[in-house]
């Protein structure tokens, strides 16, 4: 049996996953990082991009995760976000369009302030569709 342990990912409006995990991907600014039972302790930001989560049974599970900071620590590993959703949670329709705003935003954003959250915007949106599209993965 592989080694376990607790992570949890908090979202300012709920508790999104707790549980017994074999290991996590998630995106850093120097790249993903896998982490383990028994990693080092570290404490980093996350950016936008696919949480990918080794449950106990061995099987991974795809997840849009936004900004936000990783703690793992000796009983456990929390991941804070602004959102996480699975992908059956995602609405393409509405990831097509916020999509779709954003790549006008970026082309008429006159002030580099607006233009930089056009293209945050934009990268939460397409990796929301990449994670839809991983929904038939997840659910077998």
């Amino acid at each position: 049996m592989a080694n376990l342990f607790l992570f949890e990912v908090h979202t300012p409006y709920r508790l999104f996953f707790s549980g017994k995990v074999e290991g996590i991907t998630v995106n850093l600014p120097d790249g993903e990082i896998g982490i383990y039972a028994g990693h080092s302790f570290i404490t980093a930001p996350v950016l936008t991009g696919i949480l990918k989560i080794r449950d106990d049974t061995g099987v991974w599970k795809p997840a849009y995760t936004s900004e936000g900071i990783l703690e793992v620590s000796g009983h456990k590993t929390i991941l804070m976000v602004d959102a996480a959703e699975w992908p059956g949670e995602i609405d393409p329709e509405r990831a097509e369009s916020a999509k779709t705003r954003a790549q006008e935003r970026i082309g008429t954003g006159a002030l580099k302030f607006d233009t930089d959250n056009a293209r945050l915007d934009l990268k939460r949106a397409e990796t929301r569709l990449k994670v839809y599209a991983l929904r038939a993965d997840a659910s077998s």
